[in-house]
C-alpha cells in the first residue's frame, strides 16, 4: 500500500487549530496518542495531527491505539495495514467488554460501560508506552449534544472538556476537534475515501437512545437557525476548559 495520507481541508485544519491554541492542547515534545476507533472523527483527527506534525513550529510523536471491545459488528482489520502504510506507530488492544458488560455492569448503559473500559484501556497504553497526551475524535455537535442532555436530564450546565489531565495527574486528555462540526469529518471522509470501520453495536441500539433525540432535536432547530451551533459554541466554551491552559 502506497502511504495513503491525505491533506484535510482548509475549514477543518482551521477549526481544529484554533482549539488547539486556545486550550494549548499541544505542547512541544509531546508525545500523542490518538484513540483511533477508525470512524470518521478519529480517522480524520489522525490526518488533521499528521498534517499539523509537518507545518508545526512544535515537535511532537503521534502514535495510534485501537481498543476491540470484541463485538461480532466490528472490524478493525483495515485499520493496521493503514496505519503501518502513514509510519504511525499502531498498538492494539483487543478485550471482551461486550461480555464483561452483561456481568459486570451496574446502573450504566453498555455505551457508557464500554466507553468507560476503553478508555482504561487507552490510559494503559498510554502509561506503557510513554505517551503523555490522549487524544480523542469528538466535536463540536458531540459537545453540544452531552451540553443539553446534561441539561435536560441531570440538571446541570456541563459539557466535555476540552483539554484536562487525568485524576492521576499523568495523562492529558486533548479534543482537537472541539470546534469542528461533525459534517466536515463526515464530509472529508467520504470525499478522502478513509478507511472508516463501521461499528453497529446491537447492545448500543436495541433502545431509543436520549443522545440521537438531542441530535435531531438540534438538527431541525439548526434549519431555522443557521448560527444555532456558534451559540451553543460561545454558551459552552466557559465549561470545557481554562482558555490557554
Amino acid at each position: 500500500m502506497n502511504n495513503p495520507a491525505v491533506k484535510p481541508p482548509r475549514s477543518l485544519l482551521s477549526a481544529t487549530g484554533k482549539a488547539i491554541g486556545d486550550f494549548a492542547m499541544i505542547r512541544n515534545g509531546d508525545r500523542i496518542l490518538l484513540g483511533l476507533s477508525g470512524g470518521k472523527d478519529s480517522l480524520s483527527l489522525l490526518h488533521i495531527l499528521l498534517d499539523l506534525q509537518k507545518r508545526a513550529p512544535i515537535k511532537f510523536e503521534l502514535a495510534a491505539c485501537t481498543v476491540d471491545p470484541q463485538s461480532d459488528e466490528y472490524d478493525p482489520s483495515v485499520l493496521k495495514p493503514y496505519l503501518a502504510a502513514l509510519n504511525v506507530p499502531y498498538f492494539f488492544e483487543s478485550q471482551a467488554i461486550i461480555e464483561s458488560a452483561k456481568t459486570n455492569m451496574t446502573g450504566d448503559s453498555y455505551c457508557a460501560y464500554c466507553s468507560r473500559m476503553r478508555r482504561g484501556i487507552l490510559y494503559r497504553v498510554a502509561r506503557e508506552q510513554k505517551y503523555n497526551v490522549l487524544a480523542l475524535g469528538q466535536h463540536l455537535d458531540d459537545f453540544a449534544e452531552t451540553f443539553m442532555l446534561s441539561a435536560f436530564f441531570g440538571g446541570k450546565l456541563r459539557t466535555m472538556q476540552a483539554h484536562y489531565t487525568n485524576d492521576a495527574g499523568d495523562v492529558r486528555i486533548i479534543r482537537p476537534l472541539a470546534y469542528a462540526r461533525e459534517r466536515q469529518t463526515a464530509d472529508f471522509a467520504r470525499n478522502a475515501q478513509l478507511p472508516v470501520v463501521f461499528e453497529n453495536c446491537p447492545a448500543c441500539f436495541s433502545k431509543p437512545q436520549q443522545r440521537q433525540s438531542i441530535k435531531l432535536m438540534l438538527a431541525d432547530q439548526e434549519k431555522s437557525h443557521s448560527k444555532l451551533f456558534a451559540s451553543l459554541l460561545t454558551t459552552m466554551r466557559p465549561l470545557m476548559g481554562t482558555i490557554g491552559a
